[in-house]
Parts: structure tokens; C-alpha cells; sequence
């Protein structure tokens, strides 16, 4: 392949190689705008709740022409993939790309005909769980090595097809994706979502240690078609899609908790996919026990590796392979799970009284300043910044 991800050649891309008249040559090459992944409210603005007037704010850049969601539909003669309660802005390819850049990772944008070009997105983080619906005309998008190396950010995204077709493209899988079908993938690794004409799809992109599942069965599920004929596949397509159109104007809270069930949905998902072996193992099993024993002794500071080791009679060094083949350690867990559920207690609005310190010494921190510091650098805002108001 080669060294320059702009080079979009048979010979740069698998799905090119295969596929040759899939899409065709960008008339220009874009260069890789690399956007910092930002999770804070105040600065991502497709993270912001709907102002009054939509027109005030343009997804990526401020300083550009700002185009009416309206005005928009009628330059492109657009059809159902835009409705105009769903996205406030229609925007052009560099902004597009800055948006893109911002709601979920860094990633190489680029579209058949840039000067026509348009695309919109609308989504809400809650908390590291981020939930969005895109809508834009023929476009693809790269995740590139480049990329990666410049901001490892470990997630995966699970896609739901509303409308249009593509392919997604992973570890040496493409899958032709038509309306209705759902594929996950992950973003530490190389991918390509090339979509072929007008689309819209509903993403939700979460951390991979919420999956757990073995990596190497889920490195064999990634760019694949999941849930085609299952009932699993068939309460996911509407609760997904219903959920990234609105999840916007739900509160915090709300949006919190449906968007976890999402992520629980998903899992459910993929593992129908993996089939009963990928549960059925010793080793599963074990870690499923000390997941559960891990979230029953959080709000314990003695929580620790050989804690945990010696209350399943094991050594430490097992104890870490448990966790090693999913690219994580038992420190991290434990870490994560108590952010998570301290995130979960500050935007409960019944517990608005209860102080900052409060919540995470009751979740295990010790120090209140180190509990600060690693919530700003987990979620990109400090505690108080989601805290709702007093009523």
C-alpha cells in the first residue's frame, strides 16, 4: 500500500483491488485534517444541545458560510436521508470532515465529488459512550495507520444502514452493506466505510472493554454483517435508530442509561454472532466471575490485583492473562468501571446535593484531586462540569 493515505489508486485499498468501478477516483486528493478527538461539551459542537436558531452554529468551522438545513436540502435536491427535524446544519466536505473528526476519531474523509458534496450529523456523548445519526451524499471514510499511531483512541463502532449501500472494509473482510444491515469494527485497526450513494446510518461507539468477549473471536466478526435474520438483529435496528435521532434532547441521565443499553444490546449482538463457544470456556468463565466480583467491590480502596487473585484462589500473573488478550489490564478495569459509575452519580439528578468527594470516595478513590485529574483526562471534562442544576 502506499506510504501517502491520499493516493486512492486499485493498488492503495483492498476494496479497490476487488472492486474496481465501486467508487470512483476523488478528483483531487484532501489532505488528512487531524482533528484532537475532543469529548468536552464545551468545545465539540456536534455535542451541544439544539439553540434556538440552527443557523447559529456550523459543525467544524465557525468561520464558514453558514448554510440552513433548508437552504441546504434544496442545493442538493436531497431526498429522505435528510429530515429536518433530525440535523440543524448541512454542511460542506471540510467541515464535514472537521465535524466527523470530532464526534467519533480521526478519520480520512473524502468524497466522490467534493465541490457537490453535502453532509450532516447530529449525536450525543454520554459520557465515553457516543451515539450519532450521519446522513451525507456518496462519501468514504479511512482509518488510517497513520491515524491510529497519531491518536490511539480504543473503541469500537457498531453502524446501522438506514439508507443508501457501501461497504465496510477490515482485516481482509469487505461486506457489501445495504438499508437495514449493521457491522461493527474497531478503531484501533485500519478500516475503510465506503458509501456508494446518499446515506444514513446510526452509529454508537463505545470502549472496548465494555465487549467482554475474547479479542481474537471478535477480530474474526469485524467488517461482517451482523443480526441479518435474528430476532436479536430485528429489536436492535429500531431501538438504535429511534435512539440516535433523538438522544439529543433526553437529559444527561437519560441519554446515559439508553445509551448503555445500547451498548448491552450490541454485545448481545455480536455474541449471537460469535456463537455459544465464544461463552463457553473456562477461561470465560473465570473472567466473567471476576468482572462481577470487580463491580460488587468497587467502592472498596482495597480493591486490587492480588486481592482479586486470592479471592478466586489464583495467582496475579493468571489473573492478568484474563484480561490480557482483550488489550487491557485489571488496574485499567477497575479504574474505568469506578469513573463509570461515578459518571452515572453525578448526573443523577436525585443525588445533585451529594458533593463531588463525596461520590468518589464512596466508589473507591482516595484523594479527591486524583479523582479530578483522571475524570477530566477520561471524559475531557472535570466532575463538576456534568452535574446537573438544582431544580
Amino acid at each position: 500500500m502506499p506510504s501517502c493515505p491520499c493516493c486512492w489508486t486499485p493498488s492503495a485499498a483492498p476494496w479497490a483491488r476487488s472492486s474496481p468501478d465501486r467508487l470512483q477516483r476523488a478528483s483531487a486528493p484532501h489532505p488528512v485534517t487531524r482533528q484532537p478527538n475532543r469529548r468536552n461539551a464545551d468545545t465539540a459542537p456536534w455535542m451541544r444541545t439544539p439553540r434556538p436558531n440552527p443557523d447559529e452554529r456550523c459543525y467544524g468551522d465557525p468561520n464558514r458560510t453558514r448554510r440552513s438545513f433548508h437552504d441546504g436540502v434544496r442545493a442538493m435536491h436531497t431526498r429522505s436521508i435528510y429530515q429536518s427535524s433530525a440535523f440543524d446544519t448541512v454542511l460542506d466536505l471540510d467541515p464535514f470532515r472537521n465535524a466527523v473528526g470530532e464526534a467519533v476519531v480521526n478519520l480520512d474523509v473524502r468524497a466522490r465529488d467534493p465541490e457537490s458534496f453535502r453532509g450532516a450529523l447530529r449525536g450525543q456523548a454520554a459520557g465515553d459512550v457516543h451515539v450519532l445519526t450521519v446522513a451525507a451524499a456518496a462519501h468514504s471514510v479511512h482509518r488510517t495507520e497513520s491515524l491510529i499511531r497519531g491518536a490511539a483512541q480504543h473503541y469500537f463502532k457498531f453502524s446501522l444502514i438506514e439508507a443508501g449501500t457501501g461497504m465496510i472494509v477490515q482485516d481482509g473482510r469487505e461486506t457489501t452493506l445495504r438499508a437495514g444491515d449493521m457491522t461493527f469494527y474497531d478503531t484501533d485497526r485500519p478500516y475503510s466505510l465506503i458509501c456508494e450513494d446518499d446515506t444514513r446510518m446510526s452509529i454508537v461507539m463505545f470502549p472496548k472493554d465494555l465487549l467482554a468477549l475474547p479479542s481474537d473471536r471478535l477480530a474474526r466478526m469485524t467488517a461482517t454483517r451482523l443480526g441479518t435474520d435474528s430476532p436479536v438483529g430485528s429489536l436492535v435496528r429500531p431501538y438504535l435508530a429511534s435512539l440516535s435521532g433523538q438522544v439529543r434532547d433526553l437529559d444527561a441521565h437519560t441519554a446515559r442509561r439508553l445509551s448503555r443499553t445500547a451498548v448491552d444490546m450490541v454485545a448481545t449482538l455480536v455474541e449471537e454472532g460469535m456463537g455459544a463457544a465464544a461463552s463457553s470456556s473456562a477461561h470465560e468463565s473465570l473472567r466473567s466471575r471476576v468482572l462481577g466480583y470487580i463491580d460488587e467491590n468497587l467502592a472498596s480502596p482495597e480493591l486490587s490485583p492480588p486481592a482479586i487473585a486470592a479471592a478466586h484462589y489464583i495467582s496475579v500473573r493468571h489473573l492478568h492473562a484474563l484480561f490480557n488478550d482483550q488489550g487491557t489490564t485489571v488496574s485499567t478495569v477497575i479504574r474505568n468501571r469506578r469513573l463509570e459509575r461515578c459518571y452515572d452519580e453525578l448526573i443523577d439528578p436525585r443525588g445533585v446535593d451529594r458533593s463531588v468527594t463525596s461520590i468518589a470516595l464512596a466508589n473507591g478513590f482516595v484523594d479527591a484531586a486524583h479523582f479530578s485529574r483522571t475524570f477530566r483526562a477520561h471524559y475531557g471534562v472535570p466532575p463538576s462540569g456534568i452535574r446537573p442544576t438544582r431544580g
